[in-house]
């Protein structure tokens, strides 16, 4: 079963209203987790194995965001999960778009 997820991360404190630099970083370990992504202007979807493996995936950035110094951090998720059939980004934009 895969688990869609959107993730946003709001960077606050930084000194800056541009997070821009602090969303690559998110996005860097997403890609060198191999997990499956979309870049999207308001957040980043995912194709993950499970919830637990998203979980882990924000834990990670989370740490990245305070060694980059970030004082605070909100992080919005939002899940598609469905059982009757295999999810897959592609398939969510095709239904959309066709």
């Amino acid at each position: 079963m895969k688990v869609l997820a959107v993730i946003r991360v709001i960077p606050i404190g930084t000194g800056s209203p541009s997070i821009g630099d602090y969303v690559r970083e998110a996005v860097k370990i997403i890609k060198n987790r191999g997990i499956k992504y979309q870049v999207t202007p308001f957040g980043t979807a995912i194709e993950a194995s499970s919830i637990a493996e998203v979980a882990t995936l924000i834990d990670e950035i989370v740490e990245r965001m305070r060694n980059l110094g970030v004082s605070r951090i909100a992080v919005d998720v939002s899940f598609d999960i469905r059982f009757d059939k295999e999810l897959s980004l592609e398939y969510k934009v095709k239904r959309v778009t066709q």
